[in-house]
Order: C-alpha cells, then sequence, then structure tokens
C-alpha cells in the first residue's frame, strides 16, 4: 500500500463520482463542526440531546478519492474505511491479526487452508450485518470478488483478488475460495467488503459499477459509523450505527476536516479544534508536545523512500547503469537530513522491509554518505564534465534528471536538499511537485509517475499487504501500457530474476522458506539500487488528551475506535 497515495481510477470516472456524491459549495455554518463533546447540528445528526452528543473532529491532510473499497487504496481512504466498513479480520496494537467477520482465521491447523494450499474456507459470524439490517453473507464476499476481477470495472487493482480463480457459497455462512496455486498473502484479501443487494442492481442496469452513486455516498454499511456526507474539499461525518452487531461506539460522530497542508493540522490541534490528527511530520512534534498534546507512534511497515526508474524507453540513459544509481544514493546524506529535518526520531532504512525484522535477515545497511566515492564511480562510468558547464555528460547527452514528489513539505525540503548534494558531484537534479491526484495519475489519466516522465520517484511505501512482506507491483506484467492502463509497475522495471522471485514467494506458505526468497529480494533491491531509503515511517498520531480508549494498530489503526471516548 502506498502511503498517501494509491492507484486512482481516471479523473473521468472520478469527476462523475464527485459529481454523482458529494455535491457543491462550500459547508454552512449550520454544517460546521459543533465544540468537542458538544452537538452538532448538521443535517443527518442523531435525535440525542444537545448535551449529551459527543463530536471528535480529526484532520486528515489528505481527502479521499472515493469511498468504494475497489476503486482505492490510498492511505487515508483505508483508515477512513473503517468507520463506516468491515475487514474479515482486523490487526490489534500487536499488529496480530484476530476474528472480525469470520469465526476464526483459517489456518493449517483447524483445517480452514487445505493441505495443498489451494482452498481457504471462510466461516462468517451468523450475526453481522449490513446497517440497513441485511445480513452480511457469503454471496457479498463472492460479489466484492466478482466485482473487482470484472474488467468492467475500473478499478483500483484487481490485486490480491485475481489470484482467487474461485469462490463457493454453499451457504450463507461459508465462503470457500480456490486457488490456482498457493497464494501466501491470502491474509490481504477482504480488506473492506461492498454490499450486494445494493450494487448488484446497479451492475445489471449500467454493467459496471464505475459511476455507481454509493461509491461517494455508500449510505449501507457494516461499521461502528454510518456514512452522512462528504463534501468535497471541506469535510467528511460518520454518525454512529445504531444497527452495529458489536458494541455500540461511544462518540456519536466522527467529523473529519481537511485542511491543505501540516502547518494547518498542527494549528488545528493546538488550539483545541481537533481531537485527532494523522501523519505528523517529525518537525511539528516538538510544538505538539508543548501544547499538551499526546504523540503516539506505531509500526506499520512504512519507509519513505527513492524509487529509480529503469527503463530503456523512458530513462535517462545513465540510471541504466547500477554504479550510477550507487553513485545518487552515496552523494546524498540521508543521515544528516534525518537528523536536521526530521530531528533525529528517525533512521534511514536499508530496506524496503525494514520493519519487518523476520524478512530482513542478514539486514542490510543503507549506502555510506561519501560524494568522492560517487565522484569516483561517474568517472568510471564515463559520466564527466567535458564542457565545464557544472553538469556532467556522456556521448553529448547532459547527466539532467526529473525527480518527483508530491506537494508536501518534508518532501520538497528533501528535494531541495538532493538537488545541492547531487549538483556537488556534477549531477542536475530537477525537482517537481505535484497534487497527489495528479502525481498518482493513472497511465490512462498521463500521470506523470505512470507514463514515464520521472527519473527518481518519491513516497512513503509497505509491503504490500503488511504485516505480510508480499510486493507485487514490481513485477514485469504490472507495467501499464495502453492494453493494461491499470498496470502499478511505475518505475518500468523488469528484472527478470527479481519477477522470478516475487512470484515464487507469493506461493510459499512455508515462512522459513518464503523468509528466505525476500532476503534474496531485498538483497537485488539492494545490490542493483532500485530502492533507497530516506527514513523510516511509522505512523505518527496526534492525540488531544480528551480522548480516552485509544489505541493503534499498524494494519487497521482504528480497530477499536467503539472504546474510544470523550471527557471534559
Amino acid at each position: 500500500m502506498k502511503r498517501n497515495i494509491s492507484l486512482i481510477l481516471s479523473l473521468l470516472v472520478m469527476a462523475t463520482m464527485l459529481l454523482a456524491a458529494c455535491g457543491g459549495g462550500s459547508p454552512t455554518e449550520a454544517e460546521a463542526p459543533a465544540a468537542e463533546g458538544t452537538e452538532s447540528t448538521s443535517s443527518g445528526s442523531t435525535d440525542a440531546p444537545a448535551a449529551e452528543k459527543k463530536v471528535a473532529t480529526f484532520i486528515w491532510v489528505q481527502e479521499f478519492t472515493t469511498l468504494n473499497p475497489l476503486y482505492s487504496t490510498g492511505w487515508f481512504t483505508s483508515i477512513t474505511r473503517q468507520f463506516w466498513n468491515c475487514w474479515a479480520w482486523q490487526y490489534d496494537e500487536n499488529n496480530e491479526a484476530y476474528p472480525y467477520l469470520v469465526t476464526e482465521i483459517p489456518s493449517f491447523e483447524n483445517g480452514g487452508i487445505s493441505e495443498d494450499g489451494l482452498a481457504i474456507t471462510l466461516h462468517l459470524r451468523d450475526d453481522i450485518k449490513w446497517s440497513d439490517g441485511e445480513p452480511i453473507t457469503s454471496e457479498d464476499f463472492r460479489f466484492t470478488w466478482a466485482m473487482t476481477i470484472d474488467p468492467s470495472n475500473v478499478v483500483s487493482s484487481t490485486y490480491p483478488y485475481d489470484n482467487v480463480i474461485d469462490i463457493e457459497t454453499p451457504d450463507p455462512q461459508t465462503v470457500v475460495m480456490k486457488f490456482e496455486s498457493p497464494f501466501a498473502p491470502w491474509q490481504s484479501l477482504w480488506q473492506g467488503l461492498i454490499p450486494a443487494h445494493i450494487l448488484q442492481p446497479v451492475y445489471d442496469a449500467d454493467g459496471t459499477l464505475d459511476s455507481a452513486e454509493w461509491n461517494n455516498n455508500p449510505t449501507v454499511g457494516c461499521g461502528p459509523y454510518n456514512f452522512a456526507e462528504w463534501e468535497s474539499g471541506s469535510y467528511a461525518r460518520f454518525v454512529r450505527n445504531d444497527n452495529f452487531y458489536n458494541e455500540p461506539a461511544k462518540i456519536d460522530e466522527i467529523f473529519i476536516r481537511f485542511v491543505p497542508d501540516d502547518a494547518s493540522q498542527t494549528a488545528a490541534i493546538v488550539a483545541g479544534d481537533a481531537l485527532l490528527g494523522a501523519f505528523i511530520p517529525y518537525s511539528e512534534v516538538p510544538k505538539l508536545k508543548e501544547a499538551g498534546i499526546n504523540i503516539m507512534t506505531q509500526p506499520s511497515g512504512f519507509n519513505e523512500g527513492l524509487f529509480f526508474q529503469v527503463s530503456e524507453e523512458h530513462s535517462h540513459p545513465a540510471m541504466l547503469d547500477v554504479n550510477v544509481r550507487k553513485a545518487i544514493v552515496m552523494a546524498i546524506d540521508f543521515a544528516s537530513f534525518n537528523e536536521d529535518v526530521n530531528l533525529g526520531l528517525v533512521k534511514t532504512p536499508g530496506s524496503f522491509w525494514d520493519s519487518l525484522p523476520f524478512y530482513n535477515d542478514p539486514a542490510v545497511e543503507p549506502y555510506p554518505y561519501d560524494p568522492d566515492g560517487a565522484k569516483a564511480l561517474l568517472d568510471a562510468a564515463g559520466w564527466v564534465d567535458s564542457n565545464g558547464d557544472g553538469t556532467r555528460d556522456k556521448d553529448g547527452v547532459e547527466f539532467v534528471i526529473q525527480h518527483g514528489t508530491t506537494t508536501r513539505d518534508v518532501r520538497q525540503e528533501f528535494q531541495a536538499v538532493a538537488q545541492q548534494q547531487l549538483a556537488e558531484v556534477g549531477i542536475k537534479l530537477e525537482i517537481l511537485n505535484f497534487d497527489s491526484d495528479i502525481f498518482w495519475g493513472t497511465f490512462a489519466d498521463n500521470g506523470p509517475t505512470y507514463t514515464g516522465e520521472l527519473d527518481l520517484q518519491e513516497w512513503s511505501d509497505s509491503p504490500y499487504g503488511f504485516p505480510d512482506p508480499d510486493l507485487y507491483y514490481w513485477l514485469c506484467s504490472e507495467i501499464p501500457n495502453a492494453d493494461y492502463p491499470s498496470g502499478s509497475n511505475s518505475f518500468f522495471l523488469c528484472d527478470e530474476e527479481l519477477d522470478a522471485l516475487i512470484q515464487l514467494q507469493s506461493t510459499q506458505m512455508d515462512p522459513a522458506e518464503r523468509q528466505k526468497t525476500i532476503s534474496q529480494i531485498n538483497q537485488i533491491f539492494h545490490d542493483k539500487v532500485y530502492w533507497a531509503g530516506i527514513w523510516q515511517d511509522p505512523d505518527v498520531w496526534a492525540v488531544s488528551p480528551r480522548l480516552t480508549g485509544v489505541k493503534f494498530s499498524g494494519v487497521t489503526p482504528f480497530f477499536n475506535i467503539t472504546e474510544w471516548d470523550i471527557t471534559e
């Protein structure tokens, strides 16, 4: 999962969705959140007395792309989904899975996983239901799978559902998933459901779910809260689901306000206008602590990193040389950046699996900061400043490369540092910033990442199914093109050795064997310099002391949201 970003459907489809569901104009005074712990007078509120209603305002620095789990896996969208939607299993504060919609998590020991690994059976609870009172059944699981892999739906990705070749539903509480070969990352399935009884008629009528009103106005859900409204560019509201099948939430309403940047988020939290902030940059931590705000950190598998585009068709020719890529990394002082900008609170990760020690053995260390060594590598590769303009060149080609990322402040600070330090070894770095929806526009949208415009791409990412170590979007088959515009390999990298190992690890049900394979992949990432860590990026939350019962998971952060409460 990409932090803060993810594959999204085309801008045309998104525009249709937003028009259908989000409404226009700015919120009226009556729609603004009331003071914390008092009643909000916005539409859709419950009939609770004003003095009794508890409203918790959270701050998100990025808006959703869509709410339908099929169409976006972006971080802010995914964590919000836990308010109103449901996973088959959730993860606790130790990032350990526990049953949620199922009675037990399948294993070889309990017979949920067949001996050959080709069938996995889920037994659903008999008391789970949608917010309109309809039971959640095996048909909802089958429908979610079928709609995800149906080419009529332009979903964010068909993975991992395309590894399931069939689903049998012998009764309403039994889901039998069939696989052509064992699929080790199967726990990354069922991170959200869509209601068959609501969306099957839409699909039957339109032949697609792409423009379904439910996508951005999911009036029927299955979480502890119901979706109430989403005012694009301003806020979203979720009110307590009184039809919830588990313990009801103590807080009546979650009000999410969207703000444009980190400084706005900090200001709102310090002023007491919000009880929670997410994705806190380390530079803001001292100010928040000084204001008495609790800072809670939870490992979530994420690391900020540089992704190298390695493609004869798209990349600058220098990027095809492994020693040049190594020189780029050696020319940047990552450690000093983390000391100065991230206040020494995080280190430079040496591995994409830095937060999963079991799959990072032997541990991979970052390349050292060594500008003289970088110059020597560049000289040996034939990149020299032959015309005295300060920029290296070779065969008439100037060493000028593009580094693109989102508009987040800390990323722009890193770009400025990298630009200066690379210039000192003779590499000219052009820095580009994009709003997230543009940066992550698909191949069909002509997005800069998926059309090969950027030699260096920067974002925070984790193994796809953390705490599972799987990754799939480095596969050759995921390279986007006109016939496969939703391809997720934005590096246009096709390494046959790497490809074979990625495919192998996904079939290895024996953890020890899989660990060996992931370690091989890890070493390739390092030795061939396909990725370089910038800073460790666990989830950092700013929590008002007025919020009680708060725990976080790095996988399903709001797993215990029903236990949260507000004190005076």
